[in-house]
């Protein structure tokens, strides 16, 4: 007796039978719910009513089927007219499935409306960087495991980002989690065993961060270059993305409230929605921020609608800006070199030192749950219970006062 089954890799249901003593699977494109189960189950006994009867002609309830071959060459198929119309030369085999590049080109159509712009590039440039040349002579049913595995080592023989001798595992899980969809839905809809099953992502090294300690952050905002200094002082106390903090704008500052409200993210210039949904968020305007930022409204408040900008009132160039600036400044301050996302993390393990509750520190940067917390800043949590920001505000507002005390008796 047939069954209606579930394939594991496309969760769509199927039909599993015995016909002229062949076992016979055909795919239908129906994901598995209790109602599709039903229809698929009536179909089933339709055809295992016309199977008892001797009046089941294959190609009338599957026309098209692979199946169809695999019955003609067996000469199950003698007594079905259409059939045998259809399998004229049931030794000729003929491959309908398109060529990788171009059913990855209609993948990529079909899908982009539902991408940011920032990740729509992206997906392209690994196309057509990598994908689509490694797979160019290649039907999607030609395309076996082992060829995903070299394509895989060919990209980490490439060369890096940031002058590193091979590409990161990061970026190669990147490239191939793009291949792994396109196959995945490649599979569905031509019927054949996704090659890239049981495929792992490489391992990745667990990160580690290097925050800038307190009296490192004095240093670096006392000595910075004066336009920068509203800057950086924003930037460390709020543990705001780069792209976040060069893209806000005015219209997301509320003195009234003392919040900053993030709400995109700025990308090659041009700003768009955040990261995730879990990135919109408001900040509290912590100490020293609020007056940052005060005063960056009086500088810029009446040049650009946003609040860090260049002469001219564009949003800063943040490679510009890097290698300005920021490198420069703690070459002089004989501080280690680190990436201006460092500056995130100081925010994050300050918060964490002071006391602050974990769930609302993952709010104020803007992560969807406390797991990376504890993955990457898990030594900086004590256990406590505050959630309002008010150890933190009291760490960063003694340190201002120390110094301004200091500065007063060095007059």
């Amino acid at each position: 007796m047939g069954k209606v089954r579930e394939r594991k890799e496309t969760g769509k249901l199927y039909l599993d039978f015995m016909f002229e003593g062949l076992r016979c699977r055909e795919q239908t494109a129906l994901p598995d719910t209790p109602a599709n189960r039903k229809k698929c189950e009536a179909l089933l006994q339709k055809v295992e009513a016309k199977i008892l009867l001797g009046e089941f002609d294959y190609a009338e309830f599957f026309p098209g089927s692979k199946n169809l071959k695999k019955l003609a060459k067996a000469g199950a198929l003698s007594g079905s007219s259409r059939a045998s119309n259809v399998m004229a030369d049931p030794d000729q085999e003929t491959d309908q499935s398109p060529l990788f590049p171009d059913f990855a080109d209609l993948w990529l159509q079909e899908n982009k409306i539902q991408w940011r712009a920032s990740h729509l590039r992206n997906v392209e440039s690994i196309l057509e960087s990598s994908l689509k040349p490694a797979f160019k002579n290649k039907r999607l049913t030609e395309i076996t495991k082992s060829h995903i595995l070299a394509a895989r080592n060919k990209l980490g023989a490439r060369k890096g980002r940031g002058g590193n001798a091979q590409m990161a595992p990061k970026s190669i899980n990147s490239h191939m989690a793009i291949l792994r969809m396109i196959l995945t839905e490649g599979a569905e809809r031509y019927d054949f065993a996704n090659p890239y099953r049981n495929i792992k992502p490489l391992k990745l090294k667990k990160v580690q961060i290097e925050p800038f300690s307190m009296d490192e952050v004095d240093k670096i905002t006392k000595y910075v270059r004066e336009d920068y200094r509203n800057y950086y002082q924003v930037r460390f106390f709020t543990g705001m993305r780069t792209g976040e903090i060069d893209g806000l704008k005015w219209e997301h500052v509320d003195f009234e409230k003392r919040e900053i409200l993030v709400r995109e993210t700025l990308i090659n210039g041009k700003t768009e929605y955040t990261k995730t949904d879990g990135s919109q968020r408001e900040i509290p305007m912590f100490g020293p921020v609020y007056d940052a930022l005060k005063a960056q409204h009086a500088a810029t408040g009446k040049l650009s609608k946003f609040v860090f900008c260049n002469r001219l009132g564009e949003p800063l160039d943040h490679n510009n800006v890097t290698k300005r600036v920021w490198y420069p400044l703690l070459q002089a301050l004989n501080l280690k070199k680190r990436r201006p996302y460092q500056t995130r993390h100081t925010a994050a393990t300050l918060l964490l030192a002071s006391g602050e509750n974990p769930e609302w520190v993952a709010r104020v940067l803007g992560h969807s749950s406390t797991e990376m917390l504890f993955k990457v800043y898990s030594r900086f949590i004590p256990n406590v219970t505050r959630m309002d920001g008010s150890a933190f505000e009291r760490l960063i507002q003694s340190r201002v006062t120390a110094n301004q005390e200091v500065d007063n008796e060095t007059e």
